[in-house]
C-alpha cells in the first residue's frame, strides 16, 4: 500500500481543542514541507483560541496578539475549523478514529483543584477559573451568581491567575471599559463594594508562583495600595538559599521588599499580600460567607529536600464575603483516552498516548499542552512542547497503518456531522462572529464586545451567512 502523507494519500490529522497548544502543533505540522496533510481542528464552542480568548486577563491585550498567528493558521487551505462540535457527545472516539490517521488531544486543564476545607461550597466561594471565565465572557460562566457587595475578598494562591483576579477586583472600571471584558461583568464591577483583596500564599515569599512582571504590575495600579508586612517576608536560611539560586524568586522578593517600605496607605482600594498562611475553614452565617479561618505556617524541609508549609497551630479569622481559590488546575478524563488520575494528565510518553498498565503505545494518538505535562508554564511554553509531540508523530508515520482510504476524503467528516444534525461552525463562520464583535466594540472604543452565549453566537453567524 502506498505510504501515508503523500499527495496521493494525504495524512489526515484531527486536533481536539483550539487553544495555544493545539495551534502550535498545527503550526509545527504545516512547516513540514515534505509531507502532504490536512488538519481539522475541533472545538466545543463556536469560538477558537481557547484560553487566549477565555483566560487571558482583559487588561493584558498585548498577550492576545498571538491570535494573529493562530488566525493565519486557520486561513491555511490545509486547515479547517469545526466549532460547536463537542468531542464525546457530537462525535465519539471510535468515529474520529475512522476519519483520521493521527489525533492530537489539546484539551487543556479546565478543572480546578479544591481546598478540601469545611464551607468550601458556600455561595460566593468559587474557583478562580470560574471568575476568570465570568469576566471573559466564557459561555459556561456567563451566569455565575458572583456577589461583589462585600468589602473584602480573599484570593487563595499566588500564581499568575491569582494575580489576574486580584487585579480585576480592584481595577478602575474606567480602565476596564477600554478592554474586551464582558459587558455584564463590567456593570457588576462598577457596582462592586470590594475595597480590599487579601492574597494568601501557603509558603513563603521566596516560593511564590507569580512572575515578576505580574507582581510589579500590582504596584502601578491607580487608586490601589499594596500592603506587605515586612515581618511576613523575612526569609529563613533555606529560602535565602532559594533566592540565591533562582533569579525570578530573588526579583520577586525584591519587589515585595519595596512594597513593605511603602508607608503611606491612603488609596481607596488595597491589596494585602500574605505568606505562610493556609485556609482551614470558610465560616458562613445564614448561608452566606462571613469569614475565612486561616492557620499560620512555617517552612520545613521534607525527606526530598523540598520546602513544605507546615501548620503552627496559630489561627486567625479574616472577615470576608468572597473567596476565590487559585491553587492549581487539572485535566479531566475524556472518552476513550487513557488517563493518569495521579497527575491528572493523559497517559503519555513523549506525547504518545500510552496504556497506563502496560505502557503500550496507542497507535495514532497524541497529546500536547497541559493535558500532556500538567498545568505549568505560560502560553509560549506550549510551542516547544507541541513541536516535541509533532516529532513523535512524524517518527511514527512509517509504521502507521492509517485509516481506510474511503474515509480519507475531507468531505466525509462534513457529511458525517451534517447527518448528525450538528450545526458546526467553520472558519468563515467564525470570521462573521469576529467581525460582529469587533464592530460592536469599535462603537464603544474597546477591542471587541464578546458574545457570551452559544445561542447568540449561532444567531449572529446564521444572520451573517445570509
Amino acid at each position: 500500500m502506498e505510504q501515508i502523507a503523500t499527495p496521493a494519500r494525504p495524512l489526515r490529522v484531527a486536533i481536539i481543542g483550539s487553544g495555544p497548544a493545539g495551534f502550535y502543533a498545527a503550526e509545527s505540522l504545516l512547516k513540514k514541507r515534505d509531507i502532504a496533510l490536512t488538519i481539522d481542528i475541533f472545538n466545543r464552542f463556536p469560538t477558537p483560541f481557547g484560553l487566549v480568548r477565555d483566560g487571558v486577563a482583559p487588561d493584558h491585550q498585548s498577550i492576545k496578539a498571538v491570535i494573529r498567528v493562530f488566525d493565519k493558521l486557520l486561513a491555511d487551505p490545509r486547515v479547517r475549523f469545526f466549532g460547536n462540535v463537542t468531542y464525546g457527545v457530537d462525535i465519539h472516539h471510535k468515529e474520529l478514529k475512522q476519519f483520521y490517521d493521527q489525533i492530537i488531544y489539546a484539551i487543556g486543564a479546565q478543572a480546578d483543584r479544591r481546598m478540601g476545607i469545611p464551607g468550601e461550597d458556600l455561595p460566593n466561594s468559587y474557583p478562580a477559573t470560574s471568575f476568570v471565565g465570568w469576566y471573559n465572557g466564557h459561555p459556561d460562566y456567563r451566569d455565575l451568581p458572583i456577589d461583589l457587595s462585600c468589602e473584602r475578598a480573599v484570593v487563595v494562591g499566588n500564581g499568575n491567575v491569582a494575580m489576574d483576579v486580584t487585579r480585576i477586583l480592584v481595577l478602575s472600571p474606567q480602565v476596564l471599559e477600554k478592554t474586551d471584558i464582558a459587558r455584564y461583568a463590567l456593570e457588576k464591577l462598577r457596582e462592586s463594594k470590594i475595597r480590599e483583596v487579601v492574597v494568601l500564599g501557603r509558603r513563603g515569599a521566596a516560593q511564590a508562583s507569580f512572575s515578576t512582571p505580574e507582581i510589579k504590575e500590582l504596584g502601578k495600579l491607580e487608586g490601589v495600595d499594596v500592603i506587605v508586612d515586612p515581618k511576613n517576608i523575612e526569609l529563613d536560611p533555606a529560602s535565602q538559599a532559594v533566592i540565591e539560586e533562582d533569579r525570578t524568586a530573588r526579583a520577586n522578593v525584591e519587589v515585595l521588599h519595596e512594597y513593605a517600605t511603602r508607608a503611606e496607605h491612603t488609596a481607596p482600594r488595597r491589596i494585602t499580600l500574605r505568606f505562610l498562611a493556609s485556609p482551614v475553614e470558610i465560616i458562613g452565617e445564614n448561608g452566606r460567607i462571613k469569614a475565612l479561618k486561616i492557620e499560620q505556617n512555617e517552612l520545613v524541609v521534607d525527606a526530598n529536600g523540598a520546602l513544605r508549609a507546615k501548620g503552627t497551630g496559630n489561627y486567625e479569622i479574616i472577615e470576608a464575603g468572597l473567596i476565590l481559590r487559585s491553587i492549581g488546575y487539572r485535566s479531566l478524563p475524556i472518552e476513550g483516552v487513557p488517563f493518569d488520575t495521579a497527575t491528572s494528565t493523559i497517559n503519555n510518553i513523549a506525547g504518545r498516548v500510552v496504556q497506563p498498565s502496560s505502557g503500550e503505545v496507542v497507535p495514532g494518538e497524541y497529546v500536547v499542552g497541559w493535558a500532556k505535562r500538567g498545568p505549568t508554564g505560560l502560553i509560549g511554553n506550549n510551542k516547544p512542547d507541541s513541536a516535541a509531540t509533532v516529532e513523535s508523530m512524524l517518527q511514527d508515520l512509517s509504521k502507521l497503518e492509517g485509516i481506510n482510504d474511503e474515509f480519507r476524503d475531507p468531505s466525509r467528516i462534513e457529511a458525517f456531522l451534517r447527518e448528525r444534525g450538528i450545526d458546526y461552525v467553520t472558519y468563515q463562520d467564525w470570521k462573521i462572529l469576529d467581525q460582529y464583535e469587533v464592530a460592536c466594540g469599535s462603537k464603544l472604543g474597546c477591542p471587541r464586545i464578546k458574545v457570551a452565549t452559544v445561542q447568540e453566537m449561532l444567531e449572529v453567524i446564521h444572520q451573517g451567512r445570509g
